[in-house]
């Protein structure tokens, strides 16, 4: 089939995507947008059936002194394209516009910030831990309560709630009908949530998932409980490349799999539903089915597949082309891919236009566009260099990664080094972990055999963790990137050079010479700039920073690690949410030993980083906890570490400073663990200026502290607490005087840190603020009588 009929269906798929997101990025002008796509869809319309007249004489002669410009029937087929592309387009427009009342209407009772609600919801979405220690979820409300006023409602909403608030939370699952009281605030615009409901007093399991969403539940967790007695990462890792369930996955692998560009692997894309799908189809082929029996099954079987693995982005996308790849088998008409591709996109985004904002699906529609498109050519340009089996086998995960890259980039400004090389090594166990793990995931009913199963996927598994963990352990595993739309952008223009400079021989007309010349050239330096980038961030990073810090704020994402420094002593207080950046932050600071680790307290912002300080730590301080903070700390006693629980009054010495522990109070009732018990630590001398780390501390206990006379003001620098949430105290603030206020945080956090009012208070008392979203890490010393600054972004 030529080129042009196999991409005609894309124009088609664009423009439903573009529209799609201007009507939920604009959605009170969506009613005018699908007017007036409705109006190109009538007046193309005519326009067809215009050019599939005869005409009169006249006429007919004209169109044929035109015909060898251009026929008729490419004019007729380019007005078809027009017209289906603004039907879609319409269409999904038309969505968004029907839907917006009652969007509009729900989402204006938030509006104000912090509306106490009250909803009865059904769970829709999977039930994920967050690194901060509170569960989130995708709901669809039926009942929707602010005040006295009581309405019903149907808008899908997120909800977030700590695990020790939601009652019942083993039955908490996709299906299960809930009521959830908190506050809400408005979703993102262009996202699916019209709310996102902070359940702050708590969740109530009011009935668990029924039918078909609860024995996939049970089987999801009867895979999960198969693999539980098995040793290593590898065990957790299979109900993730089966099922797509990554609850049971560790924070350091989940870091590795990210940073290895594996994370994919666990998302439950078009390779599981390809593998699922292909096994059905074989097996009734073998059984004697007809082609029409076959596409049943195989239409069945993904049905359950979906049901299985909850209806993910990616995982609703690789279902809607595979079942439009069955229909075409089923008509005798197979199609390309690419035309499967497009026309999957386009039916989803019309029933669904907020999928138009989902970065899983776009991924997930870049990596399938780029596998159709670009891996043949990558692997004939690659042949050229290596033997072709090896060329093939590179060509596929490069093609992802090129496609995939600048996406990636909005989340994460860093480029895997090593990704292409970890997908090489891992993609031959992916589908045998898969096709194993689902056997045992269905054959729950026979223990015997599931043990078996579940045993024989955790080989496969286990490669793919050992794979992960050692590529992420490489230096320079992560470069570092521009962030945001640049970042996408330039990345996007270097990996087009390096699909040339693989795919372009040297040779051939000049035009192709000079292209191929152009593409090497920006290759190269750009390679050259992101190794130099790499060594500042490792080796040669501590050169660039200044020689007498001594209180470094590491940029590590959403959580908490602050470097102390005194007379060659170090102190860290927390760990950040994973150990790759700490890793880099400690390397570039030529950090190889923490003489005082401080753990504020046990959230996994604070404390998911501990695996890049193992072995590596003198004194442990930290606060009370629950069983799981007591296993964190014999870990690391276990590797030397000496442990001492801190409570208000206790102090010691670092280098020449001497810091003190200013809360929580001994024994404390009212505030025994958590954000309110964490460790609050006051620091000064030896070169280090006065400075206060609040950890997570609300308003609440912050009151309670400023009432104690602990405090010792002015301090030079405050850590502002809990990442400049809302729930500070404007008067501790006041009371303390800070010079410099500092907030580590995470750029483009789900919570919204730091929140306007909590900036509000900080420039009122006239700090200076230092973000490290904005301005990664963060050196501070004294010079003179002043706190100098120096900012990774801005010197």
């Amino acid at each position: 089939m030529p080129r042009g009929a196999v991409l005609r269906l894309v124009p088609v798929a664009a423009s439903c995507w573009a529209a799609a997101a201007a009507a939920i990025l604009l959605p009170t002008a969506s009613p005018w947008l699908a007017a007036a796509l409705w109006l190109v869809v009538a007046l193309g319309a005519v326009a067809v059936v215009g050019t599939s007249r005869p005409g009169t004489a006249s006429s007919r002669a004209a169109h044929a002194r035109r015909r060898s410009r251009m026929p008729r029937h490419a004019v007729r087929r380019a007005l078809v394209v027009v017209v289906l592309a603004a039907a879609a387009s319409a269409a999904a427009a038309s969505h968004v516009a029907a839907a917006q009342p009652t969007r509009g209407s729900v989402g204006q009772l938030a509006l104000d910030g912090g509306r106490a609600v009250e909803v009865r919801a059904v769970v829709v979405g999977k039930v994920e831990r967050r690194a901060d220690g509170t569960v989130a979820f995708d709901a669809r409300t039926s009942r929707f309560t602010t005040g006295h006023a009581t309405r019903a409602t149907d808008v899908e909403i997120s909800v977030h709630v700590a695990v020790g608030d939601v009652e019942r939370l083993s039955s908490l699952d996709v299906g299960a009908v809930v009521q959830a009281r908190g506050t809400a605030t408005p979703g993102r615009a262009g996202e699916r949530d019209v709310l996102v409901l902070w359940a702050s007093r708590g969740v109530d399991v009011v009935r668990a998932a029924e039918g078909a969403a609860a024995a996939a539940a049970e089987l999801r967790r009867g895979l999960v409980r198969a693999m539980g007695g098995l040793p290593g990462d590898g065990a957790g890792l299979v109900p993730g490349l089966a099922v797509g369930d990554t609850s049971v996955v560790s924070p350091s692998l989940d870091a590795a799999m990210k940073a290895a560009s594996l994370s994919h692997l666990t998302a439950v894309s078009g390779a599981n539903c390809a593998l699922v799908v292909g096994i059905a189809f074989a097996l009734a082929a073998a059984l004697g089915a007809s082609r029409g029996l076959r596409v049943g099954c195989g239409l069945a079987v993904l049905v359950g597949f979906v049901v299985l693995v909850t209806p993910e982005p990616s995982v609703v996308r690789a279902a809607a082309m595979a079942a439009v790849a069955m229909l075409a088998v089923l008509l005798g008409r197979t199609g390309v891919g690419m035309s499967l591709l497009a026309t999957a996109v386009t039916v989803l985004l019309v029933v669904d236009p907020w999928l138009a904002a989902s970065l899983g699906f776009a991924l997930s529609a870049a990596a399938t566009a780029a596998l159709l498109l670009c891996a043949r050519p990558l692997a004939g340009g690659l042949a050229r260099a290596v033997p072709r089996p090896l060329a093939l086998a590179l060509a596929v995960p490069l093609a992802a990664q090129l496609a995939c890259g600048p996406l990636l980039i909005l989340i994460e400004p860093t480029v895997p080094v090593y990704g292409v090389l970890a997908n090489l090594l891992a993609g031959p166990a992916a589908p045998a972990a898969t096709v194993l793990g689902l056997a045992a995931c269905l054959s729950a009913p026979f223990p015997w055999l599931q043990s078996g199963l579940a045993a024989l996927a955790w080989v496969p598994a286990s490669w793919i963790s050992a794979t992960a963990t050692t590529v992420a352990g490489l230096p320079g595993d992560a470069l570092p990137w521009w962030e945001g739309w640049p970042g996408a952008t330039s990345l996007t223009i270097l990996g087009l050079a390096i699909g040339l400079v693989i795919v372009l021989r040297s040779d051939g007309p000049p035009a192709r010479r000079l292209v191929h010349a152009a593409s090497v050239a920006l290759v190269a330096v750009v390679a050259g700039a992101a190794l130099g980038a790499g060594a500042l961030t490792s080796v040669v990073g501590r050169w660039t920073l200044p020689a007498d810090w001594s209180v470094l704020a590491c940029d590590v994402g959403q959580g908490d690690a602050v470097l102390l420094r005194s007379a060659g002593t170090v102190a860290l207080v927390d760990t950040g949410p994973t150990p790759e950046p700490l890793a880099a932050c400690l390397a570039r600071a030529g950090i190889e030993h923490i003489d005082l680790l401080v753990l504020t307290h046990y959230d996994l912002d604070h404390v998911g980083g501990l695996d890049a300080v193992r072995g590596r730590v003198g004194t442990v301080l930290h606060g009370p906890g629950d069983v799981e903070a007591v296993r964190r700390i014999a870990a690391l006693t276990a590797e030397g570490a000496r442990a001492t629980e801190a409570s208000a009054g206790l102090s010691g010495s670092l280098g020449a400073a001497r810091w003190r522990v200013l809360w929580p109070k001994p024994g404390s009732r009212a505030f025994p663990t958590g954000n309110d018990a964490s460790v609050v630590l006051d620091v000064r001398g030896g070169g280090i200026p006065p400075t206060l780390l609040l950890g997570d501390l609300s308003a609440s206990p912050q009151r309670v502290l400023m009432a104690s006379g602990a405090l010792a003001p002015p301090y030079a620098i405050v850590k502002v607490a809990h990442h400049g949430s809302a729930d500070q105290d404007a008067g501790l603030y006041a009371a303390v005087q800070p010079a410099v206020a500092l907030l580590t945080v995470g750029a483009g956090n789900d919570y919204g840190h730091p929140r306007a009012e909590t900036l509000t208070i900080l420039e009122d008392e006239g700090a200076r603020i230092a973000r490290t979203d904005q301005e990664g890490a963060i050196a501070l010393w004294w010079s003179g009588s002043a706190v100098a600054m120096w900012r990774e972004r801005g010197g």
